[in-house]
């Protein structure tokens, strides 16, 4: 009796030999592993002592209509956040996402002198930036000084305290960037120039010939693709966990739940190269049009600089990139110890944004 015919395997032999081809070209190993680990290398090595601006946060009932309160909000290198509760604002120092809680008392004990107590909180989670707010402020404070009182009196008595928490070093910011980095360059270039070829060398047409559907053709392509990205993800990640010390909050979990989460930013990007190569009559057109669509992503999604470095209206642009979705997804699951399940901004984000790029490369998808 003659065996049915199988989409199912049909789409896994396409994967396996797709993922042959891949691992066999050069551009694809180049661009996908060697410069993501290059950068991983030189940037991990780097010790990042310069930001443009250091959130901190006021704690409950400080002092906000006093002068050394006003003092401290015009320093330009600090951005003061606003938290809906005490409990998130300890949260957030402790994963790093602000540098210190600032409080402010007044107690003055001389009649129209005024005098505070400045104390700053800050975590071993934001380490390389909580010298910057103490420096920042030690300065506003001895500049009033200096300006108000000339007789050895203070306007404010400074006390630090430092809480326990996890070291937040560079290569927790840079490595998920290069991890996203590495998917976008695979999946736009990769799939755009593989189907474009596999077109202009009639294999597509061959396809069309056999029973597989072309949906099938299309998981088969991303099935070999997730299978590349898998290689060069655990090389990238052991690279970093064991050079540098990139931080994997719940171990082989917390890898597996950033594998997991790959799995959209392979749809999507695997998705925008079909459509590219789907539109397109000319292989010359292929690179400028892919570097249309994915170099404001590298330079706006946060690979190399934080995206709340940028302006105001740039930020929430650059938010609902879907390459600025993945990899802060990425970090908040590797550093913070957010799971999945937990993130339902940058998985509803993701999921819309696989879904309307699936539409668009199956309906755009030619044999010929």
């Amino acid at each position: 009796m003659k065996r049915p015919y199988s989409q199912f395997r049909a789409s896994l032999a396409v994967a396996k030999a797709s993922l042959l081809s891949m691992l066999r070209s050069p551009t694809a190993v180049v661009f996908s592993l060697v410069f993501p680990i290059v950068f991983i290398i030189v940037f991990g090595s780097m010790v990042d002592t310069n930001e443009v601006r250091v959130p901190v946060a006021f704690a409950p009932g400080s002092d906000t209509s006093g002068l050394l309160y006003k003092s401290i909000e015009k320093i330009r290198i600090l951005k003061s956040t606003v938290f809906p509760s005490p409990e998130k604002m300890q949260e957030a120092l402790d994963k790093g996402r602000i540098a210190a809680i600032i409080s402010i008392r007044a107690d003055s004990k001389i009649l129209f002198i005024p005098h505070f107590q400045v104390q700053i909180t800050t975590s071993n989670a934001s380490a390389d930036k909580s010298p910057v707010v103490r420096s920042a402020i030690r300065d506003v404070i001895t500049e009033m000084d200096n300006r108000l009182f000339q007789k050895n009196f203070s306007i404010a008595k400074l006390e630090i305290k430092n809480l326990p928490g996890r070291i937040y070093r560079s290569i927790d910011f840079i490595l998920p960037g290069q991890l996203g980095f590495s998917l976008l360059m695979a999946g736009v270039f990769g799939s755009a120039f593989l189907l474009f070829n596999l077109r202009q060398g009639l294999v597509l047409k061959r396809f069309f010939a056999t029973p597989i559907n072309r949906t099938y053709l299309i998981i088969g392509e991303m099935l070999s693709r997730l299978l590349f990205q898998v290689i060069g993800f655990i090389i990238m990640v052991s690279l970093g966990y064991f050079l540098f010390g990139f931080t994997l909050v719940n171990g082989i979990f917390t890898f597996s739940e950033m594998l997991l989460l790959s799995i959209f930013g392979l749809i999507i990007f695997a998705g925008i190269g079909f459509i590219v190569s789907g539109v397109l009559e000319n292989e010359s057109s292929i690179a400028p049009v892919a570097n249309t669509v994915t170099l404001p992503q590298i330079l706006l999604c946060g690979l190399f600089f934080p995206v709340e470095n940028y302006p105001a209206w740039l930020q929430s642009f650059c938010k609902l990139l879907p390459l600025t979705i993945f990899v802060d997804g990425l970090r908040k699951i590797a550093f913070e110890g957010v799971h999945i399940w937990q993130m339902p901004f940058q998985i509803g984000g993701l999921l819309c944004w696989a879904v309307i790029i699936s539409i668009f490369a199956i309906k755009l998808f030619r044999w010929e």
